[in-house]
């Protein structure tokens, strides 16, 4: 199969799955990958069939290559084992990217939504979020903020993502969201080391969709990163992945003035 090939079949089983088989596919390839990534993001978590999944991998993992892999060996320091770096953090060679989740845990269901979540989702692939529904199931509860939890990567170039939900600001900033912050970078940090993990990146944590102030948050970010460096574990190497031109002035300006 080549990738059209591939993306329509894909197309076929999910809409037979949402009992939508009726519906007219696209001609276009853009439209064909936003109604695919559409379909994945609605999906609820539930068991798929194997041929699915090894026609799904093969796309996924074909997108990937296309895109580009960046590598962390290809990257510089701005510190001792700390690293800023702009791009998407789906392309990235670590042994653990972090992905901002929301307390349900299962990814965004919006169709073709620009947040993290759900682009981590939607290029692990469909398994992702039914390993993430069973880690809720078992837990039985939403998970708090300021906690972490880790899953493997599926079809990402990373090994694991770290999942950990940020405060949610509707006003100013308080001691308790300052707090709630600090504790999502330093549960993901003790997980990746809990696991023998080297390398960490992490995206902006609370500053999308849940309104953390940029600034305040990478002051957060840095000292608690610092702070933990200093420690005696697996973790030496942690990469600040930013999107934004204002967080990329942020970070540059914090990690320099050290």
């Amino acid at each position: 199969m080549n990738q059209q090939e591939r993306r329509l079949y894909l197309i076929r089983e999910l809409l037979q799955e949402t009992q939508e088989s009726s519906l007219t596919i696209p001609t276009d390839f853009l439209a064909q990958k936003q109604l695919l990534r559409g379909l994945m993001n609605i999906r609820p978590p539930r068991p798929i069939s194997q041929s699915f999944l090894r026609i799904q991998d093969a796309y996924l993992q074909e997108d990937q290559r296309k895109k580009g892999i960046v590598s962390l060996d290809t990257l510089s320091p701005i510190q001792p084992g700390i690293y800023l770096w702009r791009g998407d953090i789906t392309t990235l060679s670590c042994d653990a990217i972090v992905n901002a989740a929301n307390s349900g845990m299962t990814g965004c269901y919006v169709p073709n939504h620009h947040c993290i979540d759900n682009c981590i989702h939607t290029f692990s692939g469909v398994q992702l979020r039914l390993v993430c529904a069973n880690l809720m199931q078992q837990q039985g509860y939403a998970e708090p903020t300021g906690q972490a939890k880790i899953t493997p990567a599926y079809n990402l170039p990373c090994r694991y993502i770290l999942h950990t939900v940020g405060p949610i600001i509707s006003g100013r900033v308080s001691r308790k969201d300052r707090a709630a912050l600090a504790s999502c970078y330093y549960s993901c940090l003790e997980l990746a080391a809990a696991h023998q993990l080297e390398s960490v990146a992490f995206c902006c944590i609370s500053t999308g969709e849940f309104h953390f102030p940029n600034e305040q948050a990478a002051e957060i970010a840095v000292q608690t990163v610092q702070q933990f460096l200093r420690q005696e574990t697996s973790v030496k190497q942690v990469i600040f992945n930013v999107f934004k031109d204002v967080d990329q002035a942020i970070y540059k300006r914090l990690l320099r003035a050290d």
